[in-house]
């Protein structure tokens, strides 16, 4: 029984294991392997198709070194994307509401694109720092926000994922609760929350699956800065 509205993404435990590694592995399951026959089912097709359509769209700014990171951020697409949708289900849970796993996946791979960046570019990169034609009283302040700038992009990669996810899931269960208690008391208004409910069950889904993709989009850009 739900005790309050944060229990849920308390993660579940089964014999005082965490559920969690569950949550993990689930997702990558729903994804059969390509075969080698001539034609395939209807759901290879349809994966096969989207992983071409996704690195398309993603990679097609950037230029040929950052095309190394086609299979990392496709692979962290369908993961996530899995995951989210896989967490609107009734009596599952959805990892990608925790933060901790956010910045777990942030910031590695945020750090990586910086380290391919100073490591490739080290002018251009610096150069971010401090941008051209600056007045000399405001070197130090404009290096200062830079940094700041730079060092906040992970966390706000984590936040915003976390956020969204997790402001959807109160409203779906802040709806379905009053849905129930006015069930029998008033049966007009409990239809217009049940209606307000599959509205926003789809919303869910749309923001589900736009998190998955903008975390994505973001650390794409941030490789086409550092490439």
């Amino acid at each position: 029984m739900t005790m309050n509205l944060f229990s849920q993404f308390a993660s579940p435990t089964l014999l005082g294991i965490p559920l969690i590694l569950v949550a993990f592995v689930v997702p990558w399951l729903l994804f059969p392997t390509p075969c080698n026959r001539w034609t395939t089912n209807r759901l290879v097709t349809i994966q096969s198709w989207f992983v071409k359509t996704f690195t398309k769209q993603i990679f097609l700014p950037l230029n040929t070194p950052g095309h190394k990171w086609a299979l990392i951020l496709a692979s962290l697409m369908i993961f996530l994307l899995g995951m989210n949708l896989l967490g609107l289900l009734p009596y599952t849970f959805t990892p990608t509401t925790q933060l901790s796993l956010n910045l777990g996946l942030a910031i590695p791979l945020w750090l990586a694109t910086v380290a391919i960046g100073f490591r490739n570019q080290l002018t251009a990169s610096l150069g971010h720092f401090l941008p051209e034609g600056t007045p000399t009283p405001l070197i130090p302040i404009l290096i200062i926000i830079e940094t700041i700038s730079l060092f906040i992009r992970p966390l706000a990669l984590g936040v915003r994922l976390t956020a969204n996810l997790t402001a959807g899931h109160l409203l779906i269960q802040l709806t379905s609760t009053a849905t129930m208690a006015l069930l029998f008391s008033n049966p007009v208004v409990s239809s217009l929350t049940f209606a307000t409910l599959l509205l926003l069950t789809v919303l869910e889904i749309a923001v589900a699956m736009i998190q998955a993709y903008v975390f994505v989009l973001l650390l794409s850009l941030y490789l086409q800065e550092n490439t």
